[in-house]
């Protein structure tokens, strides 16, 4: 594999929010390294450190070392560029959810200018509708229908496999350092868009349906850049100053 794939390997994060078992913790680390992934990030977890993570990681005690803990899903994904949360279900959001090799090979392309995220969830219910939200794409694991559960850290293995055959298979040239926007201006983008909508009337708080949802899909898509976001919210910004003038 080229020095280069593997430098962006290492823009890869894995996510796993809210992780009740501390065996996952261990056995996702492991899952990650076979594949050339060394940063964890967990949210929440229930129980870390912990002996039995330890246990598990067999060898990816440095991956387990390593990781970074955080209070929530949105300081996880502070500095992306992009992120993918993985669903086992169909959810009632205004996007579906792409294959695991297509979301691969997307995530690859963005890693080659940023760092990308692989959001999980915990064992129990996965990933609430509310952060599947706040991650760019959603993601599903093809799997037999009739029975379609995956350990956290077996999906995690599938994932981080994935990665690595992209990486393996890619062509990747040296992309032009251009600074695509970050999670967090994204956010702050899609806060200023909702708050001048529900001023001008074009958004009904009471009844807002999915406009939020498919703005972020739009946008997200788009796949913005850093001066891009700062036009859109210059706009946003002359939209309200001009509201101001004409109401005083």
């Amino acid at each position: 594999m080229q020095g280069f794939a593997l430098s962006v390997l290492a823009r890869v994060r894995v996510v796993l929010v809210s992780t009740s078992h501390p065996g996952n913790i261990g056995a996702a680390a492991r899952a990650m390294k076979t594949m050339g992934l060394l940063r964890l990030t967990l949210v929440t977890p229930k129980s870390f450190p912990h002996a039995e993570a330890a246990a598990l990681a067999a060898g990816a005690h440095d991956v387990l070392s390593a990781a970074r803990v955080c209070g929530t899903l949105a300081q996880a994904l502070e500095g992306t560029v992009a992120s993918f949360g993985f669903t086992a279900r169909p959810r009632e959001l205004s996007h579906a959810a792409v294959d695991v090799r297509e979301a691969a090979a997307e995530a690859l392309v963005a890693a080659g200018v940023g760092d990308v995220a692989l959001v999980f969830g915990g064992e129990m219910s996965g990933l609430s509708n509310e952060e599947l939200i706040q991650c760019g794409r959603l993601v599903h694991i093809p799997t037999q229908p009739a029975f379609s559960s995956l350990n956290l850290a077996q999906a995690v293995q599938v994932a981080a496999y994935e990665m690595w055959q992209a990486a393996a298979g890619a062509r990747l040239e040296r992309p032009p350092a251009v600074p695509l926007a970050t999670h967090e201006e994204l956010e702050h983008l899609f806060r200023h868009l909702e708050q001048v909508l529900v001023s001008t009337g074009f958004l009904d708080p009471a009844h807002p349906k999915r406009l939020m949802e498919r703005l972020r899909r739009l946008f997200v898509r788009a796949r913005l850049e850093r001066e891009e976001i700062n036009i859109l919210r210059g706009v946003l910004t002359a939209v309200e100053d001009f509201r101001r003038r004409n109401s005083a």
